[in-house]
């Protein structure tokens, strides 16, 4: 396990290291390299973005921003070859509202992917939900510190500091990703369309184990990515590359996901006995009566 005094790995795209004067560029103009629906980037906060897209943590980069799974649009690529078959020409529209039975939103699908054919009518789609992780912890204190100075504190020591920024895996699951399989995961479901999810291969790792399925028998494509590190022109950066791929029905891993793992009866009915013991213990909380003279 390596300790990480350093906890930023990309802010607006690059390496806290990198000095390159597109790296600077992007730095001062508040710029996003990965597909955002505007140049720049507007996490958080559109005139003080928080523009990290990834933290370190066990020596490891986790992404924290869903833009970041957009590099090159490889996510697209590796969805469309679970929903269509290969010949199928496909579009990919972004932010699509997905309403309930009584035209209540369910929420937004991250990218909805369209097959059409000669005449440019829609005959099938399906639905890929981008799942970035949650920072425990204070983020922008350290991001905004680097930026006063990132030559300087490209290497600083955070250790020390309170609130230090580490993924919050569990959050992630419980509060992000088990309602959006719930309920737009259940509306396409019904529908009989596939669902694809891309998230980072650390964050995969702490889901309970999914029951796994043949690629055609598949409700839902779990697809795993990385960030590796490679060298272009004498520069390192960090490319998304995808890892794995995983098919699971939906029922079975929606179970396996929202299931908690039972812990031990006895302890729990001892921890009731100790707080029933500490309220029979305590006197009642008597109000002083004053008596008049």
């Amino acid at each position: 396990m390596t300790k990480n005094t350093q906890p930023l790995a990309e802010v607006f795209g690059h390496l806290v290291s990198d000095q390159s004067s597109k790296a600077v560029r992007y730095r001062s103009r508040r710029l996003c390299p990965f597909n955002n629906k505007v140049p720049n980037c507007n996490k958080d906060k559109a005139r003080n973005p928080l523009g990290v897209c990834s933290v370190f943590h066990d020596g490891i980069p986790t992404i924290t921003c869903p833009i970041r799974f957009r590099e090159d649009w490889l996510i697209t690529d590796d969805a469309a070859s679970f929903f269509f078959a290969d010949s199928t020409a496909w579009s990919s529209l972004t932010e699509v509202r997905l309403n309930d039975v009584h035209g209540k939103s369910a929420g937004n699908i991250d990218v909805v992917l369209v097959a059409y054919d000669d005449t440019g009518k829609i005959f099938d789609f399906g639905a890929l939900e981008i799942q970035a992780v949650y920072i425990s912890g204070n983020v922008r204190d350290p991001f905004e510190h680097y930026m006063k100075n990132p030559k300087a504190q490209a290497q600083m020591d955070w250790s020390t500091q309170t609130n230090y920024p580490r993924p919050d895996y569990l959050s992630s699951s419980r509060k992000r990703l088990a309602p959006q399989l719930l309920f737009k995961g259940g509306i396409l479901h019904s529908w009989r369309k596939k669902t694809a999810v891309a998230l980072n291969k650390s964050f995969f790792e702490t889901l309970p184990p999914l029951k796994t399925v043949r690629k055609s028998k598949a409700d839902i494509a779990w697809l795993i990515y990385d960030l590796q590190l490679v060298k272009e022109g004498g520069q390192e950066r960090f490319t998304l590359t995808k890892i794995d791929e995983v098919f699971t029905e939906f029922e079975p891993a929606l179970l396996s996901i929202t299931t908690s793992s039972p812990g031990n009866m006895d302890n729990f009915i001892n921890l009731l006995q100790e707080k029933l013991d500490e309220q029979l213990e305590t006197p009642p909380n008597n109000k002083l009566i004053e008596k008049p003279f």
